[in-house]
């Protein structure tokens, strides 16, 4: 089998990005330098099915907010694949669409935070999937590893699939979080860059 270089690896970040923060930043970062990735796509969804029940922002706003936040980093794209769908999006069929545009000379790794990797199971074509692409489960900071390990091993004895479980100094920021400190009026500078904070304010988000 041919080998293949380390500059044709390319990482995959998909999240609601809802919005984007430097969480999300630190971690596609950190995981970039240690895989040696050509670049990052950061993929906002669309609909996914699992969060059906959760209002999410326009994605107009979502997608603006991922590209100003990361438009400083020439490692970082942003890709509009999942928010020109309609109807439900599910990662199977994106891979497949980032699949055909890299063609095989390229390997995709799929970059997830470690707790939606203990519903991978629930996922549409998991194990399709697994073939697609390679899987890095980052770490936050006070998720219970136990749990993340014996997924693992469930994944390896399932599908004889492993997954780079990665430890990133990712800060304990979360959208949710962010989301409820601008609704109650509470300060969200260092929390996001600068420029997702004013679009933020000028947009009127998450009031």
């Amino acid at each position: 089998m041919e080998s293949i270089s380390e500059n044709n690896r390319i990482g995959i970040m998909g999240g609601t990005f809802d919005p984007i923060h430097y969480g999300h930043l630190v971690t596609a970062e950190a995981i970039r330098h240690q895989f040696d990735l050509k670049k990052v796509i950061f993929v906002p969804s669309g609909n996914p099915p699992h969060k059906k029940n959760r209002l999410i922002t326009r994605n107009k706003h979502r997608y603006l907010m991922t590209v100003l936040a990361t438009v400083t980093n020439e490692y970082f794209d942003v890709s509009r694949i999942e928010l020109n769908k309609e109807g439900y999006t599910y990662t199977i069929d994106t891979i497949k669409e980032f699949r055909e545009i890299y063609g095989e000379g390229n390997e995709l790794f799929f970059i997830t935070g470690a707790d939606a990797l203990l519903e991978i199971f629930t996922w549409k074509n998991a194990e399709e999937l697994l073939e697609l692409c390679q899987f890095i489960a980052a770490t936050r900071p006070g998720f219970d590893s136990k749990e993340i390990d014996q997924q693992l091993k469930n994944i390896w004895t399932r599908f004889g699939k492993h997954i780079y479980a990665v430890e990133v100094p990712s800060l304990a920021i979360s959208s949710t979080d962010i989301r409820e400190r601008v609704n109650m009026d509470r300060p969200i500078k260092y929390l996001v860059p600068e420029a997702v904070e004013n679009y933020i304010k000028k947009n009127n988000l998450y009031k």
